[in-house]
């Protein structure tokens, strides 16, 4: 039992050491993992190498590195635009995929691989941006790989590429990303507060740090003469650093506290002043849940809630009106299937005998043509119905909507050329509906071509303009628009509601454009998203005046208080650390020199030297050679070697010991 003790006695005592220099060990080696983590993403290379220290100064890499740095952040910038842009305009998507479609003939969510593209090419720039900045934190010289370097040039293309496309051919994208922010602003003041509180951390560490340098090198300049020339131009360096780091930081700080005096958002206002909820037009019927300007669509989007209809008209050759929005049968029916011959076919040449037997349902259920991105699945049988839709007429509609009392507001489309009526088909469709026996109310009539005439046919019509001016409103005694809302909200809201207009935006399918048109007092917008629109009991980022004053002054003083006591701590911990240096530079120098002619020197396998000692010979100086070092000798710094004091007599040897060497002199 005694020798089995004595064998697991030393493996405990190892087991405790380690446990007590565990900590020590684990901080040690998660440290190294971290930079070279760090250092490998950003450089290619994960061999971490001690002389890649940043020098002292305000330089913290090389020439190269700090003209190539800007295209960087000019990188990350641009992505945070495009990618702000395209997720701010996702009311958008389907017109998007659906001109690529016209382009192209294949039915895809490009939208969503654009998202996906532009959300890799920010999240690619934002990462170099950290790893840079956590590079510089640590202290170590910035070198960016040449592949990282290629790919950001490769950014800066692509998204120069996109944002030039969308300026030349795709201008109301920026008009929609203007809206969001009447929105989003109140929100957006909020978190850039937040935001400039927490990089106010390494703000000012870099600016108390770069205070400390400066001082440190003015007081060398005091003593050094003959250096002060260089050390005046790093001093200059420093205090432009300082400037181009602290100006830009207090600059955007102190537009963010005040900027809430240029913000005008329609949803802070009164509870009291808060308009009635938007009535909908359903869309071509609910596009989400039946296959569109079908009556299953129609249908559905009534069991939502919708008070109107809204639909696309094209004539058949034997002048039947029937119910399709794009010019051909390629999209929303089976004419591939029937007549492949003939998918590009403009679908006002065919026959309604023919169009009648079309399938306008079974693309709906397949996932390859699929509208909507965030559908729902069907259920059983609404998936079923879907797959036995036919192209509808447009007395079809009418029937169904006399029958649930609800307006039909419909785009009139001029047959092509070489069409029987070409000349004569505004009339020929006012004549269908009044022989539908609708009440004429219900009928809400948009096309301006031949509008006297509807007038005088059927005065009962509503009269919906566009985008006309107030005078020409009044002329033509139109009380209602129909207008496109990015266009609405830059030219003349107040104007067309001071003249009691009524207005209905189309196409509003996001919540939050919907909240804005909401808190405008818009009377009805059309819609693809009825079954998600109509469940808002009120609408989103809504506030009242007062709270957002509230909000707006507690935000300001209290990021006001942490950025000051940042500031200050880092201020302290820089005092802190400058007085240690100094004591401990006090002590050092207060350290006795011993004196080697009265001292006795005890070195290890050496006799005391005698009185009168003989002089060595050639032989006798030990000087260790490089190989004879021993593996785990520590070598003394420059800083903790002194010179050594020798005393010289005549005919007299002193052994003097330096650091771990040991030396006869005579």
């Amino acid at each position: 039992m005694l020798k089995k003790a004595n064998r697991i006695e030393p493996g405990g005592q190892q087991k405790r050491s380690l446990e007590k220099h565990k900590p020590w060990i684990i901080c040690t080696c998660n440290r190294r993992c971290y930079i070279a983590l760090i250092t490998g993403c950003y450089t290619c290379e994960w061999q971490l190498e001690q002389e890649k220290k940043s020098r002292s100064g305000p330089c913290c890499c090389s020439w190269k590195e700090k003209i190539f740095y800007p295209c960087l952040i000019i990188s990350f910038l641009l992505s945070v635009v495009l990618l702000f842009v395209w997720i701010e305009t996702s009311n958008e998507y389907f017109g998007f995929d659906w001109v690529i479609f016209l382009g192209t003939g294949y039915w895809f969510f490009w939208s969503i691989v654009l998202l996906s593209l532009f959300g890799i090419l920010t999240a690619y720039s934002s990462l170099l941006v950290v790893l840079g900045f956590l590079l510089i934190w640590e202290g170590y010289e910035l070198y960016l790989h040449w592949c990282h370097k290629i790919l950001i040039l490769l950014v800066i293309l692509l998204c120069s590429f996109f944002l030039w496309i969308l300026c030349k051919l795709w201008r109301d994208r920026w008009l929609t990303a203007g809206l969001s922010l009447q929105i989003f602003a109140p929100y957006m003041h909020l978190s850039g507060i937040t935001v400039m509180v927490i990089l106010s951390w390494p703000v000012a560490f870099y600016l108390i740090h770069l205070e400390e340098e400066v001082r440190m090198r003015r007081f060398k300049m005091a003593y050094y003469d003959r250096e002060r020339a260089k050390e005046y131009n790093i001093l200059t360096k420093l205090r432009a650093l300082q400037v181009a780091i602290g100006l830009p930081f207090f600059l955007i700080l102190l537009c963010l506290y005040f900027v809430p005096w240029g913000i005008h958002s329609p949803c802070i206002q009164e509870k009291d002043k808060l308009g009635p909820k938007p009535d909908f037009f359903g869309h071509r019927g609910a596009p989400m849940l039946g296959p569109e300007n079908t009556m299953m669509s129609f249908e559905k989007a009534v069991e939502q809630g919708a008070c109107g209809l809204e639909s696309d008209i094209q004539l058949s050759y034997d002048q039947v009106p029937f119910l399709m929005h794009d010019n051909d049968l390629r999209r929303t029916t089976n004419i591939r299937e029937v007549q492949p011959n003939a998918s590009f076919t403009h679908s006002s040449f065919f026959l309604w005998s023919f169009l009648s037997t079309l399938n306008a349902g079974k693309w709906f259920v397949q996932s390859r043509f699929k509208p909507f991105y965030h559908m729902k699945p069907l259920s059983k049988a609404d998936r079923e119905k879907a797959e036995n839709q036919r192209i509808s007429k447009l007395t079809d509609l009418l029937e169904f909507a006399q029958k649930e009392k609800k307006f039909v507001l419909f785009d009139l489309n001029a047959p092509p050329q070489k069409h029987p009526l070409r000349n004569t088909y505004i009339r020929h469709v006012v004549s269908v509906i009044l022989a539908s026996k609708i009440e004429q109310h219900l009928i809400f009539w948009l096309p301006s071509f031949d509008r006297q005439y509807v007038q005088s046919k059927a005065p009962g019509f509503q009269q919906v303009g566009r985008l006309y001016s107030i005078e020409r409103l009044t002329k033509e005694n139109i009380s209602r628009i129909n207008v496109d809302y990015k266009k609405l909200f830059y030219k003349g809201l107040k104007d067309y509601k001071a003249a009691n207009i009524n207005i209905n935006l189309y196409i509003v399918n996001e919540p939050w454009l919907y909240s804005l048109a909401w808190c405008s007092r818009i009377h009805s917008v059309t819609t693809d998203n009825i079954q998600i629109l109509n469940q808002l009991n009120h609408p989103y980022f809504f506030m009242t005046p007062s709270y957002y004053m509230f909000m707006w002054l507690l935000m300001d003083s209290v990021s006001a208080v942490l950025i000051a006591a940042i500031f200050y701590f880092h201020w302290w911990r820089e005092h802190k650390k400058e007085r240690f240096n100094n004591i401990s530079i006090h002590k050092d120098n207060q350290e006795p020199v011993p004196d080697i002619e009265n001292e006795s020197w005890e070195i290890p396998g050496q006799q005391p030297p005698s009185s009168q000692p003989e002089p060595p010979t050639f032989s006798e100086i030990q000087v260790p050679s490089v190989s004879q070092k021993p593996s785990n000798q520590q070598y003394p710094s420059k800083e903790d070697v002194k010179p050594p004091v020798i005393a010289q007599g005549e005919g007299q040897t002193t052994t003097v010991p330096q650091g771990n060497l040991t030396t006869s002199i005579p």
